[in-house]
């Protein structure tokens, strides 16, 4: 493979890694939406990505059938739910 060839193929790579990442993001934070929902039964009011350290969370707030606001926190890992 020539080098052309290479640095070719690693732009290309670099060009579309970060759009890819995240797309991936946002498809984990509409999983763990969807995960909130099903657990609490309620209407999502808002979701949002945070850092914690090293880590990413998404934070949850969501109106329950019984009318109480709760934020749910889930860890981007898959991760238990802490509420």
């Amino acid at each position: 493979m020539t080098l052309a060839l290479r640095s070719l193929i690693l732009a290309c790579l670099l060009a579309v890694a970060p759009a890819a990442l995240a797309r991936d993001a946002a498809d984990s934070l509409q999983h763990a939406i969807e995960l909130v929902q099903q657990e609490t039964g309620g209407r999502v009011l808002s979701a949002d990505t945070v850092r914690a350290g090293p880590r990413e969370l998404y934070r949850i707030k969501v109106l329950t059938p019984d009318g109480r606001v709760r934020v749910v926190t889930k860890s981007s890992r898959g991760g238990p739910a802490r509420r």
